[in-house]
Order: C-alpha cells, then sequence, then structure tokens
C-alpha cells in the first residue's frame, strides 16, 4: 500500500521545521494578510519580505501591507500574461 507522496519520482525536500508554526509566528498583520492573498506565499518567503519592507518604508503596518499587495498584483498581472500567451501558442 502506497502512502501520500510515495509513488512520486520528484526529488524530496526536508522542512527544517513546521511550516504551521512558522505561520503561526508570524507578526499577526501579516498573518491576516497571507489569510487574504491571492499567491500561495511560503511563510518563510513572506517573512522576508516583510522584513525587507519594514526596513524601506519603516515600521508601520498599513504601509508595509500596502506594499504586499502591490508586489502581488504585479506578480498576479505579469502570470495572467504567462497564461495568456501560452494559450494563444499553435
Amino acid at each position: 500500500m502506497r502512502q501520500g507522496n510515495t509513488a512520486s519520482g520528484l526529488p524530496r525536500r526536508r522542512r527544517a521545521e513546521d511550516p504551521m508554526a512558522s505561520y503561526d509566528r508570524l507578526p499577526p498583520a501579516l498573518r491576516h494578510w497571507l489569510a487574504q492573498a491571492a499567491l500561495p506565499w511560503s511563510p518563510r518567503s513572506a517573512l522576508a519580505l516583510w522584513r525587507r519592507l519594514a526596513a524601506q518604508v519603516g515600521k508601520d503596518p498599513a504601509a508595509i501591507l500596502g506594499r504586499l499587495s502591490e508586489i502581488e498584483a504585479r506578480m498576479l498581472s505579469r502570470d495572467r500574461y504567462a497564461i495568456s500567451a501560452k494559450t494563444r501558442a499553435p
């Protein structure tokens, strides 16, 4: 009997820690934003971006969240063009 992804030939990645524990340690404003986000952000990448933006725009959570939303919107617009270009290819 096979369980989980044992049938996959892809290399496995071991996580250094529990992803839910990482999510629980995020700042509350970032956790709320991630719950509403359109893209599946990892807690690790979201926190790294949060810290980088905090260094740029200051510690105001509203300013950081605004920039996060702008970044996500740009990523979604790029993805939309990539998908439409694939569907138009002969």
